[in-house]
């Protein structure tokens, strides 16, 4: 059942103009981003060779790229999960899932599980660029790997914080501006700085925070832990949020 959820999730996604819109767009930004990496690359690499440093085209390149994905994956999101359940609510079909024979669990696993294949979609289309360097040289794949794991786990973190907030609302306007909000804070939290005590625990909460080393191909299981609750959070709340309203109903 959370399989057919997600396959109808995901081709309503498709069969809006926005899902193609924003796969269009986040394409062309990147791909800037990418040929505007490659000429600073290309510039310095003479200097990089006499030098003999060990920085190459996955410090240059790949990462400043998955850098900017998370920027734009951090405006992207809200977009597509402000309507994974406001929507239902604000057509008032809240009312037929509440009575179908599933729980709630399978159905918020189901919502959230469609939006993670159009994301996973979008992050191997940002990925073949720079698989497109093996084309004429050699990439840290160890860092590379990192990249793309962090961008994967910033995207589900985003996806799971989006859908419980669209179980807040009936408008998805309200769950996408407040999704953003909430991102926005968590992503900024740990610049308040890093002094001892509630400095500390406020940038360990930061999504920035977790993420930064992964750009720098360090896995840690610090971060990997932290990701894995910070979704394991709000998907459990999101459940716990419909099933009170269905207690309601």
């Amino acid at each position: 059942m959370i399989r057919a959820i997600a396959g109808r999730e995901l081709r309503s996604l498709f069969l809006s103009p926005l899902a193609w819109a924003v796969l269009a767009a986040v394409q062309l930004i990147l791909a800037y981003e990418f040929l505007i990496q490659m000429e600073l690359y290309f510039q310095l690499q003479p200097r990089l060779g006499a030098a003999g440093g060990a920085v190459g085209v996955t410090d240059l390149v790949v990462a400043p790229l998955y850098s900017n994905a998370a920027v734009v994956l951090l405006l992207i999101v809200p977009l597509m999960t402000m309507r994974l359940i406001s929507e239902e609510r604000r057509s008032r079909t809240m009312p037929l899932l509440f009575s179908a024979p599933v729980s709630m669990t399978e159905i918020v696993l189901g919502k959230y599980l469609g939006i993670l294949c159009f994301l996973a979609l979008m992050i191997v289309m940002i990925t073949l660029m720079p698989l497109s360097l093996l084309l004429w040289g050699g990439l840290d794949m160890g860092k590379f790997a990192a990249c793309v794991l962090g961008v994967v786990l910033l995207s589900a973190s985003f996806a799971a914080l989006g859908l419980f907030m669209s179980t807040l609302t009936a408008q998805p306007a309200v769950a996408g501006v407040s999704t953003f909000g909430a991102l926005l804070l968590l992503w900024v939290i740990n610049w308040v700085g890093t002094g001892g005590g509630s400095g500390n625990a406020l940038t360990y909460l930061s999504l920035l925070h977790h993420f930064q080393p992964l750009l720098e191909g360090i896995f840690g299981t610090r971060d990997l832990v932290y990701y894995a609750l910070f979704i394991l959070v709000f998907v459990v709340l999101a459940v716990q949020r419909l099933d009170g309203q269905r207690l309601q109903h």
